[in-house]
């Protein structure tokens, strides 16, 4: 592995968008960290503790999932909730992204393995921006309504294995996007909201990559360790996910990712 010459590294840049505490904040830093990234100004290597939670603004209040209201996408107040609902994902996976390329910086990886989950980190930064734009025109803004407080637990259950983290975030829980957001759209634009639609979209053909991404960088830990990719992804996701995966499957666009069923379909069977 070689360092990017001088400058101040990028797990310490990684660390700052975790803590920054204010959600607009956070997501111009990370795409300013993401552009000094990709000009050479952050060094490679060296290594910087990470917050065990990410900062967080004073709002949304955060509630237990079991405590979330129902999702509705009835009238003007449902849609508000859905988009709402996503720019709190998309804020989290900032810092799932950022806290990835960090946490994980002196790992053994070719430097390719960052570029891609600092490209992530810029993309989630770039959909909470236009879901943020999307609440505006609506007359709300990100912290108006109660948020899930349980997106964090898979940094938190994968802290210290980075395949663990390839294969719940990205293969599990960014391929769930992939499942859940073609319906999103059918009904925003049932509802007459085109332009809304057209965000979510755009975060349904980048996501693809991202879960495209967790699996080729697990298949290559899982090459260079000798162990089946399959077997390890159900060892890791039966140790570290707390739930089920929840058929059905979008199998086209986990197809397109690079994410075959043998991976999610045993798992769902066992599950069920």
């Amino acid at each position: 592995m070689t360092d990017m010459a001088g400058g101040p590294s990028l797990a310490e840049a990684a660390r700052g968008v975790l803590l920054c505490g204010d959600a607009d904040g956070k997501a111009r830093l990370a795409r300013e960290v993401a552009a000094r990234w990709r000009a050479g100004g952050l060094a490679l290597g060296a290594t910087a503790a990470m917050p065990d939670r990410p900062s967080r603004p004073a709002r949304p209040e955060l509630r237990l999932p079991r405590d979330m209201p129902r999702r509705s996408f009835k009238g003007m107040r449902g849609r508000i909730a859905l988009l709402h609902s996503l720019a709190h994902i998309e804020l989290n996976a900032i810092d799932l992204a950022f806290d990835l390329a960090g946490r994980f910086a002196g790992e053994d990886m070719p430097h390719a393995f960052f570029d891609d989950w600092v490209s992530v980190g810029d993309d989630e930064a770039r959909h909470f921006a236009m879901l943020q734009q999307r609440l505006a025109a609506h007359g709300a803004a990100y912290g108006d309504l109660p948020a899930h407080d349980g997106l964090w637990q898979a940094a938190e259950e994968t802290r210290h294995d980075l395949m663990a983290r390839l294969a719940v975030v990205p293969m599990v829980l960014e391929a769930r996007g992939l499942d859940v957001t073609p319906a999103m759209i059918q009904r925003l634009d049932a509802a007459g909201d085109r332009e809304s639609a057209a965000v979510l979209e755009t975060i349904y053909t980048e996501e693809k990559t991202h879960v495209e991404a967790g699996t080729r960088w697990f298949a290559f830990l899982c090459a260079r360790q000798g162990e089946e990719a399959e077997a390890a992804f159900h060892r890791l996701v039966k140790k570290h996910f707390r739930g089920a995966l929840k058929p059905p499957f979008n199998k086209p666009a986990r197809d397109a990712a690079g994410l075959p069923p043998g991976f999610y379909e045993p798992l769902a069977a066992a599950a069920s």
